[in-house]
């Protein structure tokens, strides 16, 4: 019984832990200017959302989240997304691999005045983590996540990993 009770409380304990070292890093990481939306909440209004993919073609080109529009990181231009974003006042979520390149393209938004602006904590990583579907460039749902590099891959528990 000891045995099990100690089992218990290791599994407890890392999987506490995993979810520690992730907070920790988005606050290293971010400025916390823009507020998280949580995977779950995402998930009941994702309907009534405009989903922007912060990540780069090529992730993007491996999987995305259903309706989201790519709009980059360092290829970023808000000239180029203000057209697909006409109304200042819409709820927009932001995303990327974790929600550290995403936090920085929801700053932009939200100095142009754009009021409702969210980051997806934990990104396509922890939407996959949670058993949410992925689709991929043909719009099919895929397992595969672009993991950006080798060093954010541990992030992701769940699906395919692709580098390139």
């Amino acid at each position: 019984m000891k045995k099990v009770l100690l089992f218990i409380c290791i599994g407890i304990s890392i999987s506490g832990f995993a979810q520690k070292t992730l907070s920790k890093l988005l606050k290293q990481q971010n400025k916390e200017s823009i507020p998280y939306i949580s995977v779950e909440d995402l998930k009941t209004e994702k309907a009534s959302v405009i989903l922007l993919d912060s990540r780069e073609q090529k992730e993007f080109n491996t999987s995305h989240l259903q309706n989201a529009i790519c709009v980059g990181y360092d290829s970023f231009n808000l000239d180029i997304v203000k057209p697909k974003l006409p109304n200042k006042n819409s709820k927009i979520v932001v995303y990327c691999s974790l929600g550290i390149r995403s936090e920085d393209v929801a700053e932009k938004l939200k100095k142009a005045g754009y009021s409702n602006v969210y980051n997806l904590y934990g990104g396509i990583f922890e939407w996959k983590n949670n058993d949410l579907e992925v689709l991929n460039l043909q719009e099919q749902p895929t397992d595969s996540i672009h993991t950006f590099n080798k060093a954010w891959s541990k992030w992701l528990k769940k699906g395919v990993k692709v580098y390139e």
